[in-house]
């Protein structure tokens, strides 16, 4: 993985993910190793970001990196019409690696092409979002012990939801059941479907929350994104369409555990917050872990 950006989710094989994974298990023990002392990194978000970026700045600095960068395009020289490109290889002079947000799909692969240091795609609009694939996967193997034979429910925006994208990539490298929730607006679009075909693997698709509560291993809930909507009238139709409730889950199997890759609107009741099932905010924190390990891992440091 040394010197390889990390754009898409299918950039890493099935062993790779797995690599990344037990060296965030060290991360997850020691957090604060100085292996980043002589580096510099670059966060460059185009594109509002708390948790993600929050825990790349928590990485890089408890492994004792440089952090260059803007959290807004509009503090940038973008705002006076600079191009992606000319940004990247300029930033790319000061750094030893670059992490961006941007809010259009495939600028990610366009920066690594034309940057001479790796670029960790943060998320690019409604595309993947890798970074959080991979604490999902840390998090789904944490809870239950194993990534293989799980049951999993994605609820919500599975249209735009980059984040489900991603997830069910890499989800289909193992022998997974996928329960889709959606309304019909918002089902889970047919190119990343075929990437669970094309593993031989079963999807059901749903409209009712209800109808999976008994049979998922992981529960995973996403908010209805405002900002991925052309039309204000589609949002307006479908923003309620789930929110999940204590008493939904009573009748969850006892090692089901939800997750949620934040920020949440109201898809999820805070009275939800104090279930032992409840692990979203755990799942934030090994955002930490994971990312130390993927920066390690691309700058040849473990």
């Amino acid at each position: 993985m040394k010197n390889r950006s990390l754009i898409s989710i299918n950039d890493y094989s099935k062993e790779e993910y797995l690599k990344i994974l037990d060296i965030a298990e060290d991360f997850e023990k020691n957090p604060r190793q100085r292996i980043l002392e002589n580096h510099v990194v670059a966060t460059l978000f185009f594109e509002p970001s708390t948790r993600t970026r929050l825990s790349f700045e928590s990485a890089i600095s408890q492994l004792g990196g440089k952090i260059i960068g803007f959290t807004d395009a509009s503090s940038s020289s973008v705002s006076k019409g600079e191009s992606l490109m000319d940004t990247i290889k300029t930033v790319a002079n000061y750094s030893d690696l670059i992490v961006m947000r941007h809010p259009l799909d495939g600028s990610a692969r366009w920066a690594s092409e034309v940057s001479d240091v790796p670029i960790i795609n943060a998320g690019d609009g409604a595309n993947q979002h890798p970074t959080q694939c991979l604490l999902d996967l840390y998090s789904i193997r944490k809870t239950q012990g194993t990534l293989e034979n799980i049951h999993i429910a994605f609820v919500g925006d599975l249209k735009y939801g980059r984040t489900v994208h991603s997830l069910v990539i890499a989800l289909s490298q193992f022998n997974t059941t996928f329960h889709l929730v959606s309304p019909e607006e918002l089902k889970l679009p047919s190119v990343v479907k075929k990437f669970i075909k094309d593993a031989g693997l079963q999807y059901h698709q749903y409209t009712e929350i209800e109808d999976i509560m008994d049979k998922v291993d992981i529960l995973y809930m996403t908010r209805i994104q405002r900002e991925r909507f052309a039309d204000p009238m589609e949002y307006e139709r479908v923003k309620n369409s789930y929110i999940l409730k204590n008493e939904m889950l009573e009748h969850s199997k006892p090692s089901m555990r939800v997750l949620h890759p934040l920020p949440r609107v109201n898809e999820i009741e805070e009275a939800v917050d104090t279930n032992p099932k409840a692990y979203y905010f755990q799942q934030a924190k090994n955002g930490v872990y994971v990312r130390e390990a993927l920066m390690a891992s691309i700058l040849g440091l473990k």
